[in-house]
């Protein structure tokens, strides 16, 4: 006969186990720092009263205590004290280590979940160590800015899960980003450099309760509105679909695009191949080979996302608003994103203080950018333009905002009357328009180009 009282608390034990193993394990068990190895820079770390210290030392490059262990797939959860509000310190994820790179001592690189208690804020953002730089500025989720409390304990919460990083900050979500590099590697807990600032010599960083569970994982769902960093080319996450993001272009084909002042999409100028539409170079010229292209549809409010790769010297541009109406030569009219080589293309010593570089609103405004975060010329750099109902626009650069401005506001009107400009009739105004990628006649890619109506 079946006990089915014994068979009960047999099922009842092994579903108690299989609870248990699923459940976050220490990372660190208070007293020693077995399982850990310093690596990189020179700053010490102890355990002291259940945690990880952390000591800024003058004259020593990033340091960093890391796992011996790699981890894929998992959940950390971190407490993180950093004394002090002029440096920073950091967490790494699936991070790897170069033994040859920082003169021998070895260069940590991989994407880390940022602690910075400046004016700037971007707590909980996520920067990639010595390779790509930012990936997730605070500039992409602004309300999250007041999140990190100074001088105190913050609480974090990192999500590691397939092809996903999600961060939350004292419980509130923070930075989203879908990144395919990477797939395992180490945690480590940085003390950052200070170099001979004896302000932060022998300030501390301390880390407790640091949890991590990879078995059983559960993401955490983000609220609606939290913008997300895809690095997946010409793709779209279920989040980004349920937020009303489109493609623009599907990675194939032409589709949705014709030429502008055209009935079909150019025969020539223009090549998609490998998950990339590029303009083919004709020798720097405006709009002589293929043309400018132009979505089909037309936009009014709107959150426009792309990526661009520029070859050395080369111009391009990405004009929004553009209606077609004026029937000119040339470059179809509409406000545009500068696509530029600074350092090589001539137009970027034109126009005035700099209004027709990267990332500026052409010959009206100029981006405010600072060179680290920029990707050297043959990377894959990130811009953004966002439209509002009320008819503000920003512009963005990887992730940072460069520029800001009110269609049609008088301040507006006073650049257009002394820009390249004045001679056309509302411009910058008209209700809605097409999206442009422009031909100026140099090689430049163009991929996972997305829109939002707002």
């Amino acid at each position: 006969m079946l006990n089915l009282k014994k068979y009960s608390i047999l099922a009842f034990s092994l579903i108690t186990l299989s609870a248990s193993a699923q459940k976050a394990k220490p990372l660190f068990d208070g007293k020693t720092l077995t399982g850990w190895k310093a690596v990189a820079g020179a700053a010490p770390y102890r355990a002291e009263d259940g945690m990880i210290v952390g000591t800024m030392t003058k004259g020593t490059p990033n340091s960093f205590l890391i796992t011996e262990k790699e981890y894929g797939d998992f959940i950390l959860e971190l407490d993180v004290k950093l004394e002090g509000e002029t440096t920073n310190s950091g967490i790494q994820t699936r991070s790897h280590i170069k033994p040859e790179g920082n003169n021998g001592k070895g260069l940590v690189f991989g994407r880390q979940v940022e602690i910075d208690p400046t004016p700037r804020a971007w707590t909980g953002g996520i920067y990639d160590e010595a390779r790509r730089l930012w990936l997730y500025p605070l500039e992409l989720n602004p309300s999250a800015k007041p999140l990190y409390k100074k001088n105190e304990f913050n609480h974090y919460r990192i999500e590691c899960i397939g092809n996903e990083t999600k961060t939350w900050v004292n419980g509130n979500p923070v930075a989203y980003v879908i990144d395919t590099l990477d797939k395992t590697g180490f945690i480590g807990l940085q003390v950052h450099g200070i170099g001979n600032n004896l302000e932060n010599d022998g300030k501390k960083v301390y880390f407790k309760n640091i949890n991590i569970q990879t078995e059983g994982l559960k993401a955490k769902a983000f609220p609606k509105g939290v913008y997300t960093v895809n690095l997946t080319p010409n793709t779209l996450s279920t989040y980004e679909k349920s937020e009303g993001y489109k493609l623009l272009f599907d990675g194939k084909s032409n589709a949705g695009w014709i030429g502008a002042y055209k009935t079909a999409f150019p025969a020539k100028g223009w090549k998609i191949a490998d998950g990339i539409i590029s303009v083919e170079p004709s020798g720097g010229a405006e709009s002589t080979n293929g043309g400018d292209i132009v979505t089909r549809d037309e936009y009014a409010a709107f959150d426009l996302s792309f990526e661009f790769r520029l070859t050395p010297g080369a111009n391009s541009g990405v004009k929004y608003f553009v209606t077609l109406s004026e029937n000119n030569t040339g470059s179809a009219i509409g406000l545009e994103y500068q696509v530029l080589d600074d350092v090589l293309h001539p137009d970027a010593k034109l126009g005035r203080d700099g209004n027709r570089t990267l990332a500026s609103l052409y010959d009206l405004i100029t981006a405010k950018k600072e060179a680290r975060f920029l990707r050297p010329i043959g990377s894959w750099n990130n811009g953004r333009v966002v439209v509002y109902p009320n008819n503000k626009v920003e512009h963005y650069l990887n992730g940072v905002k460069v520029l800001e401005y009110t269609r049609g506001s008088e301040e507006f009107k006073k650049l257009v009357a002394i820009s390249k400009y004045k001679d056309w009739k509302n411009f910058g105004e008209a209700p809605k328009g097409h999206i442009l990628l422009q031909d100026h006649g140099n090689k430049v890619d163009f991929r996972t180009i997305k829109i939002k109506t707002l």
